[in-house]
């Protein structure tokens, strides 16, 4: 029932900006109740308040909320299909050398302003955790002078299905991150898998 009110209460504030009051009338609750959902909303990062607003009547404004900027994108089912779109127009229209070039720019734009304390060993773990919150399921395997990122899955499977120079483009963000040396190994095909060997930079 909470999941289905707070839906109901997303689905108000992607229209337009409201207030409690406003909300509480549209799905039936208390302030007080409607307050809860906005609570629990507003730390998932979902809501946020935008101002305030007279009413008219005495006592103090009333608060506006709407949806975060940040959570908008969560809302869309268009960046997977577009994605995909996009890369199978570029590698269908640019020379190899180019389409890897944009690859790489990609993956250095990916982390820029992005950097992890420590060795390298502990910089890929860092570097690992951020591409598992980004959709990955990686983990890192030691070896004798290297180690290997093995994925299962990849979270840019339909692009990389498309076209495999995507790949380039975690490769360098990995690079980037950690100051090692990564080399591809990665499975593509119809069910495309991450493998990244790491070693120190010469």
């Amino acid at each position: 029932m909470s999941a289905n009110t707070r839906s109901r209460i997303v689905g108000l504030l992607r229209r337009g900006p409201k207030t409690v009051d406003e909300l509480a009338r549209a799905v039936g609750l208390t302030d007080n109740g409607v307050r809860m959902h906005l609570a629990a909303l507003e730390k998932a990062g979902t809501v946020q308040q935008c101002g305030l607003r007279r009413t008219g009547s005495a006592g103090k404004p009333a608060a506006i909320f709407q949806i975060a900027p940040e959570a908008e994108s969560a809302f869309s089912q268009a960046y997977v299909p577009m994605l995909a779109e996009l890369v199978s127009v570029l590698a269908g229209q640019l020379p190899a050398d180019q389409l890897l070039e944009i690859m790489r720019e990609t993956g250095r734009r990916l982390s820029a302003g992005v950097s992890f304390p420590g060795d390298l060993e502990a910089r890929l773990h860092a570097a690992v955790d951020l591409l598992n919150r980004l959709g990955a399921i990686a983990s890192v395997e030691a070896g004798h002078d290297r180690f290997t990122v093995q994925g299962i899955g990849c979270p840019l499977s339909v692009a990389v299905a498309r076209c495999p120079e995507v790949c380039t483009a975690v490769q360098v963000m990995i690079a980037e991150m950690t100051g090692g040396t990564v080399t591809q190994h990665c499975q593509h095909g119809d069910r495309p898998a991450c493998c990244f060997s790491i070693s120190a930079a010469d």
